[in-house]
Formats: C-alpha cells, structure tokens, sequence
C-alpha cells in the first residue's frame, strides 16, 4: 500500500511538472540523480549519507557534516534533498562531496540509488521517513540514524492503525531527539534506542552568529546619512498574510525602518510588497550596485538569499514569517542576536518556538490588533524591549552542545 502511494504520488508529479515549476524542478533533478552518482562517487571512498527534505533541515544537519568533515577526513559527505527549496539554494555547498535530488522512494529507485552511493552510514535530519529506503538500508546493515527528531502523539506512527508506518521507526540504529516528550513517546511503544540530544540549529546559529558577515550597504541603510539609528524592525521570511500586517503599522512609523525579507522573491512578490509600502524603499540588488541609494529609504528589500542570517545583527526586534500559513521559519536565526522574535498563530508544532514564548524572548500574535499592542509596547519601553532580547539570546545560548553528543555517538 505504501509503495502505491509513493508511485501515484511519483505520477502526479510527473502529471502536474509542465505546470508547475518546482515539480518540474523536483523531476528533472530526479532524473538526473544516478548520472551524477555515477560520475561523481569515488568507488574506494567511504560515504556518509545525509538527508534533508529541504533548506531548513540542512541547516540542522550542516554542524555535524561540518564537524565530520573537520575531524574524520577519511569519510565524504553524500548529501540529498527531495524540495527543490533546499537543493536549488544548496546544490553549491562546499561542505558536502556530492549532491543530488533523493529519488522517490519507490523499491526499484531505492535499491537502484544504494547500489551506486554505496554509504558507510546514513543519517536522515527531523521529519524524514521513507519506508522502503529505511527498510533497504536495514537489510543492508548499513547503520542508520535520525537527528533532531521531534515526535508527537497526533503523528500517524502512534495511532491504532499506524503498526506499518510504526514499523519505519524500528529501522534506526539510533534516534536522536529534540525533547523528552519525543523520547518517552517511543519509548512507550518499546523503541528504547533513543537519546534526548536537543536540537542542532541551536548549534548551526550559535555558529552563524559568531562567522556573521559585516554588510556595509545595511549598515550605511540603519544609520541614515546623518548617522542616526532609528529603530529597525527586520521581517524574515515573510508571506503576503504577514505583509498585510506589519507593512501598514510601519508606514505609520516614521521612527522606523524596516527590512524585509520575502520568503519568495520573484518578482510578483515583489511588486505586491511595493504596493503596499508609503515609504522610500531600495531592492538589495539596487544596493549592492550602488550603496548611496540606500540614503533615502526607509524600507530595504532582501530580493536575494543567504544574507538573513547576518541581517538580523542590525535589528531590534524581529518578525518571523510562516505563522499565518504552514507554520513558522526559523525563529533561532533572530533570536540569537538578542534581540525580540514575533510570528504568528501556527507555531504550536515548533518547540522552538513555544519556549521563547515560555522564557520571554518571543510573542505571538494572531492578527494585525495583537500586532500593533505588541510593537508599541517594545517600541515605547526600552526595559520592556532589553529584557525580552536578553531572554531570546540567553535560550539559544543555553542550548548548545548537541552536534558533539551525537558527534560521539557515532561508529566511526
């Protein structure tokens, strides 16, 4: 049954790819997955394999492929993503020897990917559980863990039909999850192999804060031409839906400025953006060209990506995009500057999240009232503003240390 579905699921995609852009992107890359196996595996090498379904959950295995590469030379990286969202931004990362799209996971393609990279070891990052390539990597006894794993109740492994999905989770070597809640889950279901480690991004963003490139034309945009240093709010990752809220409260605050950066950036996003602000703005790559355009805006546009993480430096509060749809980004990005983090209602799925609400660093808001209650209390009392910075930055801090429990966990 789970295999028809992976080959109708395989169908659809392949139905839909002439219209739709990521499916088309998704297949295409696919396709072209066991030419670069062939080409680019080195035969008398040892791989490890890890796996992200996409940007966010390479971000939570980088530390422990960068710490690998550093310390265990002997071994190269295989790195596969199934969204093009992760493989398109990070099909150029230097830390990894090879990189491709994970073939669906239908038994054919599965073994057919095994028998040309040929891993030492697989690792899979948070949420991905792809029955047949677990159940193959068993049956080739090639040891196979899970990072940064986060299980709740609702998940389809733990209810009263879920044994064959349950059965996925027995494949592991190890699982290595985020909270406690996760590991008394599994371990109630008799999956005993398991060790609270945290949560990798915690180390992943320590990392950034400390390597956090200096940009000049943000600096020159935060300042203003007569050197001042207004307040500046930086939006992350942000949605039409997020938009609708924070643009119109920033038109209404000249003691602002604002820099925001769209989760999508092509250029009908970009316009809709533009629509709304009553303010002077400038695009990234129009400052990147010539920094003086930046004197007179007051809103700066991010139409690029990898920079957000460094941004954040320049900011005093900041607003993470996603709550008023799928859910919320990366709020540890923000956070580990000290400064505020806001985002909106769907975070109940990010533990993250729910604890910098529990110590003070973040807030959540569930419509553009709450929004503007919120901004003006941090706006109008800097103790108010301080203590919640501090909060945020004093949480990440306190959780770091994970990449190295499971670093020394590792059969090297």
């Amino acid at each position: 049954m789970y295999s028809l579905l992976i080959h109708f699921y395989a169908f659809i995609i392949a139905l839909i790819s002439p219209f739709h852009k990521k499916a088309r992107a998704m297949r295409w890359g696919q396709w072209k997955t066991n030419d670069i196996l062939r080409k680019q595996i080195d035969r008398n090498a040892k791989y490890i394999w890890f796996h992200a379904s996409s940007l966010g959950e390479f971000e939570q295995g980088r530390p422990l492929m960068e710490r690998i590469k550093a310390e265990h030379p002997e071994y190269k990286i295989l790195l596969t993503f199934f969204s093009p969202s992760g493989y398109e931004v990070r099909k150029n990362y230097k830390g990894a020897d090879v990189i491709c799209y994970l073939p669906f996971d239908t038994p054919f393609r599965v073994k057919k990917f095994l028998d040309l990279a040929n891993p030492s070891m697989a690792i899979f990052i948070k949420y991905e559980f792809w029955g047949n390539y677990l159940y193959e990597l068993k049956k080739r006894h090639i040891p196979l863990f899970i990072i940064s794993a986060i299980f709740r109740r609702d998940q389809l492994f733990f209810q009263w039909f879920g044994y064959p999905y349950r059965k996925m989770l027995y494949c592991f070597d190890h699982l290595f999850v985020q909270d406690e809640r996760s590991a008394d889950l599994l371990r109630s279901f008799h999956i005993n192999n398991v060790t609270v480690a945290g949560d990798t991004r915690f180390d992943r963003v320590l990392n950034v804060c400390k390597q956090a490139h200096d940009l000049s034309f943000i600096q020159r945009f935060v300042q203003g031409k007569e050197e001042k240093h207004p307040f500046v709010f930086i939006a992350g990752s942000s949605w039409p839906q997020d938009e609708e809220i924070l643009i119109p409260y920033f038109n209404k605050h000249p003691e602002m400025k604002l820099i925001i950066a769209p989760h999508e950036i092509h250029h009908e996003h970009l316009h809709y953006i533009e629509s709304l602000l009553e303010r002077p703005s400038v695009l990234l790559s129009q400052a990147t060209k010539d920094e003086s355009c930046v004197d007179q805006a007051d809103c700066f546009i991010v139409d690029g990506f990898g920079l957000l993480s460094s941004i954040y430096r320049y900011g005093n509060v900041a607003y993470i995009g996603g709550g008023f749809g799928a859910g919320i980004h990366n709020t540890l990005e923000a956070a580990v500057y000290g400064i505020p983090v806001l985002f909106g209602s769907r975070y109940h799925k990010f533990q993250e999240a729910k604890d910098l609400i529990k110590v003070g660093g973040g807030f959540t808001v569930s419509n553009k009232k709450e929004f503007c209650i919120k901004m003006d209390e941090l706006l109008t009392r800097p103790d108010i503003l301080k203590a919640a910075g501090d909060s945020a930055g004093h949480f990440v801090q306190s959780k770091a240390g994970t990449t190295d429990t499971i670093y020394r966990a590792l059969p090297f």
